[in-house]
């Protein structure tokens, strides 16, 4: 009975013109009538995008808003339905979202393909079996009062969706059946990617829907997360891809990136990571004296080198610039050093020392030029000084044979 009243609606979506006149509907002036909960749904509809868009209560709940008599106005005759089932609540919302002709009418941009989307995702799946607890569309956007995705309040926001999908996905009793842990939302906040959208509020930062999709919820045909992180750190993976670690990986079944970067809890990536020390991933797999741990040994000496040979050069040049010496070309030189060292850091995804080594070495030798101008810069200022001193001198001599001859004439 729900499913055929429920179809009425689907398949007859009230006009742009009659949705309009509806928003002074008999709900409206009902429900807030009646107050407390009844009325929280219209009070919530000043901020709702489809209120906004001139929609009313009737354009998802059907019955006839002109009409002010309860038995008339909630008819089931005429689609009425008062709470739609979970089920059906995503066929509902695409009635008007997957219209293309519908919505053009109010945003011409408007993605269309949500809803077959939606029924590719473990959520769809789920849903559509009947599992009462996965999220459906009104789980993230709200069911009253919704807002537009680009509003900073809306529950879809880009800094609110971790704590949306938090609402679910931290949930003990409501994950416990799925075997799923439940502190992905803990261990996002402290990661590099929470950091930056949260605390420094950089919007383009990765939140859940970034790697995981929006109404698709896992990416249909992405069966490596490596896949996901390589959208976003192209040069990485395209060096990982050519690395030896690329066959190994793939053999083992390992999955990339997260082997040595973690999922959710992804920590800013440090020095420390490389290398075979206790804080190093490397030594995690690579046994000593295996052709890994040396590698992983030599890859990290070469970053320590070119560092050390950087910071080097621009301590001279500071204290050659603090002494008022020209050195703004090659402290601006020195810039394309630190830039060999960000490359080789990321060269280490190709984990081959003699590539790196390469990158290192052009570093070292611009570092190198550098710091030898800010030397000559500091000899030149030593040369000046002693001139200095040595005029001073011839200075003050020739003020005490003038004032001593001075002497001579008075007497």
């Amino acid at each position: 009975m729900w499913q055929r009243l429920l179809l009425i609606m689907l398949i007859s979506p009230v006009p742009a013109q009659a949705a309009q006149k509806a928003v002074e509907s008999s709900c409206v002036r009902c429900h807030l009538a009646m107050g407390d909960q009844l009325a929280e749904p219209v009070k919530l509809s000043a901020q709702d995008i489809h209120f906004q868009h001139g929609l009313s209560c009737n354009n998802c709940h059907g019955g006839d808003p002109t009409k002010d008599a309860l038995e008339e106005a909630m008819n089931p005759r005429k689609g009425f339905v008062a709470h739609p089932p979970r089920k059906q609540i995503a066929a509902l919302c695409a009635s008007c979202h997957s219209n293309a002709e519908f919505m053009k009418k109010y945003n011409p941009r408007a993605r269309v393909d949500q809803y077959s989307e939606y029924l590719t995702s473990v959520h769809g799946k789920k849903n559509q079996a009947g599992d009462p607890n996965v999220a459906t569309c009104t789980d993230c956007h709200g069911v009253h009062g919704i807002r537009a995705v680009s509003d900073p309040n809306s529950p879809v926001y880009v800094t609110n969706v971790a704590a949306t999908c938090g609402r679910c996905h931290s949930d003990l009793k409501r994950m416990g059946s799925y075997g799923i842990p439940t502190d992905q939302q803990e261990q996002y906040s402290k990661s590099v990617h929470g950091d930056a959208l949260m605390k420094q509020r950089d919007l383009s930062a990765p939140t859940c829907n970034s790697c995981h999709g929006n109404h698709g919820a896992t990416p249909p045909g992405v069966d490596s997360v490596a896949n996901v992180c390589g959208q976003c750190h192209v040069t990485q993976w395209d060096l990982f891809n050519q690395s030896p670690h690329s066959r190994a990986f793939a053999e083992n079944k390992w999955p990339a990136c997260v082997t040595c970067h973690q999922n959710h809890l992804i920590v800013l990536p440090t020095d420390a990571l490389l290398g075979v020390e206790e804080t190093a991933t490397c030594a995690a797999c690579h046994d000593k004296g295996s052709a890994g741990y040396m590698a992983a040994q030599q890859m990290k000496s070469e970053i320590a080198g070119l560092q050390s040979r950087l910071a080097s050069a621009r301590d001279v040049l500071e204290r050659a610039q603090r002494a008022g010496m020209e050195v703004s070309s090659p402290i601006y030189q020195l810039s394309e050093g630190r830039d060999r060292l960000i490359l080789a850091r990321v060269q280490i995804h190709r984990f081959t020392p003699a590539i790196l080594q390469k990158t290192t070495a052009e570093g070292e030798s611009i570092a190198a030029a550098c710091e030898q101008s800010g030397w000559q810069a500091l000899a030149e200022l030593a040369y000046r000084r002693k001139g200095l001193a040595v005029s001073a001198a011839i200075l003050l001599c020739m003020i005490g044979l003038l004032l001593l001859k001075i002497r001579q004439l008075k007497t």
